[in-house]
């Protein structure tokens, strides 16, 4: 039987022992662009940044960090770390393209692109496609640190990024152990793409641990493209260094960015899944306010709501207005996909022209046994509740996708 989780102390946290020594031993940091270069140069030992035109937005990325006035020093702190490890990962990869100019003619084969809602199955899917060992993916421990830093590549179970991860994500479900129940972050589970925007400093990510407004209207007011084709150069560095060449990938940002994504990927097979955007915010916010008790001094659970249900409006006003313009892509609905997930994934190799073979299907099989929905635990919401949220209303305001996509209601309705 799966284990009921109620979090019941988002608003006023009572952190454990382990929770309040990470906050004491943060160290004070100089959130300026000029600290984050010099610490990343120290880092990598290296000083070719490549174009300089990331240096704005990595300043936007500092300033949410430092405007973000509910921070304690250790939100400020793991802010900076990131900020380091994205720009020392661009040092790195203008290293690698510069003694390696044969990576510019390496293929990106047909990927296979999920776009969704984050909280809404898009890792559950792209695990289960990755299972498939003919398309290449890209694990937490590869994402998190794209450029390898020995050539050849060690074995994984050698790897120095792989056990870094490892030794940082033991130690962060340690001190959050209920965050496994609301997102598993395994070092050798899919990740997202939207990491290999990090080091041309565009993408979301800032948004999930600081109230990044300077960042959200930048992001809306700029077309993405160029970003896009940044990652598609650590593709093209990713699929020279281990391959094979034809990806799955997902990202939430795609959904606000499915032109960009087009552009990019012209011969890309684009699946969009749909969730009724109350059951992705209840979600969301509480796996957000439980993170938060870390990295916040001041917990305002209205004020994340509110940050968080305009951050994922934009997102599907931009999908509704988009979404025309992909040649080749499937919406997933949800609720269709829990009920029947083999029967997605065949709709999934269609659209994508790659044959289901018994191998690939075993695999599958194997991995979503290996993997029952709710297997940590499975967390009560209670958005109306601890958020302050009017259901009805909010439902309303959503009408414009849900309408659109066909989307069936899960919060807030009764049997």
């Amino acid at each position: 039987m799966t284990a009921t989780i109620r979090i019941a102390d988002l608003a006023a946290p009572e952190r454990t022992a382990m929770q309040l020594a990470a906050i004491a031993s943060a160290p004070p940091v100089d959130l300026s662009v000029a600290a984050v270069l010099a610490a990343a140069r120290a880092a990598t030992g290296l000083d070719d940044f490549g174009s300089l035109d990331f240096l704005p937005r990595l300043d936007i990325w500092l300033r949410c960090f430092a405007e973000d006035a509910g921070l304690n020093a250790l939100g400020r702190a793991n802010g900076f770390a990131d900020c380091v490890r994205q720009a020392a990962t661009r040092l790195r990869f203008e290293d690698a393209w510069k003694r390696h100019p044969e990576i510019a003619a390496t293929a990106i084969d047909r990927p296979i692109m999920i776009a969704g809602l984050p909280r809404s199955g898009t890792t559950h899917l792209v695990n289960l496609l990755a299972a498939d060992d003919r398309l290449r993916s890209m694990p937490l421990w590869e994402s998190m640190e794209p450029i390898a830093e020995i050539e050849p590549l060690p074995p994984r179970d050698s790897e120095p990024r792989r056990l870094r991860c490892k030794q940082m994500w033991g130690g962060f479900e340690a001190v959050l152990p209920l965050m496994p129940a609301m997102h598993e972050m395994d070092p050798d589970s899919v990740h997202e793409d939207v990491e290999l925007l990090g080091p041309d400093f565009s993408g979301y990510v800032p948004e999930w641990v600081c109230r990044a407004h300077r960042l959200r209207d930048y992001l809306s007011a700029h077309d993405q493209t160029g970003h896009y084709r940044y990652a598609r150069r650590i593709l093209q560095y990713l699929s020279w260094s281990r391959g094979p060449n034809r990806w799955v990938l997902k990202s939430p940002p795609h959904m606000e960015n499915l032109a960009a994504l087009n552009r990019v990927f012209p011969d890309a097979a684009v699946v969009v899944t749909h969730r009724d955007p109350l059951a992705v915010l209840q979600s969301a916010l509480t796996m957000i306010a439980y993170g938060d008790r870390l990295r916040r001094d001041r917990i305002d659970l209205p004020e994340l709501a509110d940050y968080w249900i305009a951050r994922i409006e934009r997102l599907l006003q931009r999908c509704v207005a988009e979404r025309a313009v992909l040649p080749k892509a499937l919406d997933v609905r949800f609720d269709e996909y829990m009920a029947d997930q083999l029967g997605t994934i065949q709709r999934v190799y269609a659209l994508a022209d790659l044959e289901l073979t018994p191998q690939a299907r075993a695999r599958i099989e194997a991995y979503l046994a290996a993997n029952p929905r709710g297997k940590h635990g499975q967390v009560a919401y209670d958005i109306a509740g601890d958020f302050g949220i009017d259901v009805p209303a909010l439902r309303e305001r959503f009408a414009f996708y849900t309408d659109r996509f066909d989307v069936r209601p899960e919060v807030g309705v009764t049997s």
